[in-house]
């Protein structure tokens, strides 16, 4: 399968998420969406048997330009938990890239110790 995006971040909230990716050539923001939700849902149908709808219609796009607002643009996702309420610090929300990020690195150290 071809890479159609670059997923940098990511944080998924009680009533909504957050994605931080660059599209590669011959690919849109919009087309990209639409694989995410899509593969979202098949997967949630296969996996779980949920058969209702799971996204709204539409999303919010926000373009940065630059490492500037690439970084703006991290820090803001990391602390969204946190601005929520749902932790004091970025790094304990487990539905973040950081975390499970983490949590495959620490698996992977496990697994190599014990081999």
């Amino acid at each position: 399968m071809e890479r159609v995006f670059t997923l940098h971040d990511f944080v998924i909230m009680p009533d909504h998420l957050h994605l931080l990716f660059t599209v590669d050539a011959g690919m849109t923001v919009e087309k990209a969406m639409q694989l995410v939700k899509g593969r979202f849902s098949f997967r949630l149908g296969k996996e779980f048997g949920f058969k209702g709808e799971v996204w709204q219609r539409g999303f919010s796009e926000v373009q940065g330009l630059g490492d500037a607002k690439f970084q703006e643009h991290r820090r803001y996702i990391a602390n969204n938990p946190v601005k929520a309420g749902l932790v004091d610090l970025p790094e304990s929300y487990p539905f973040c890239f950081e975390s499970l990020a983490k949590k495959k690195a620490e698996a992977q150290k496990a697994r190599a110790t014990h081999e």
